[in-house]
């Protein structure tokens, strides 16, 4: 019997961010934080918080981390606020990415909200 393949690319989370943090390194992401919010958030286990110097950074960033992940043939189930890009949300099931211009970062505090969680370290290039 033929068994159905399956669509998307099987990733570990932990390869997962590291991949995503790269990807937004090459691209000079800004202050870039992941917290593993496993057993915190019910939808995620990883959360990300990267910067941009304007909106064209942003949507730069989000376009960067699309091409990627459809490259590498990696799942995302979909995207906000692509078109004013001052907060764009990248889902990509265990993990979420805001993308904030720096005056939103701060004013709706992300880190903040997940502060129970633990920082995880990202090695890149910079």
């Amino acid at each position: 019997m033929k068994t159905k393949s399956k669509k998307f690319k099987e990733i570990e989370t932990k390869e997962k961010l590291q991949l995503i943090a790269e990807w937004l390194d090459e691209k000079q992401a800004i202050d870039v934080v992941a917290i593993d919010v496993t057993g915190i958030c019910p939808i995620s286990e990883i959360v990300m918080v990267v910067s941009a110097k304007g909106v064209r950074h942003a949507q730069s960033l989000a376009d960067n981390i699309l091409e990627k992940l459809a490259i590498e043939n990696i799942e995302y189930l979909g995207m906000e606020g692509y078109q004013t890009g001052d907060w764009i949300l990248l889902d990509l099931n265990d993990i979420i990415i805001h993308i904030f211009q720096e005056d939103n970062r701060a004013f709706y505090n992300v880190e903040g909200l997940w502060s129970e969680g633990k920082r995880v370290e990202l090695d890149t290039n910079r």
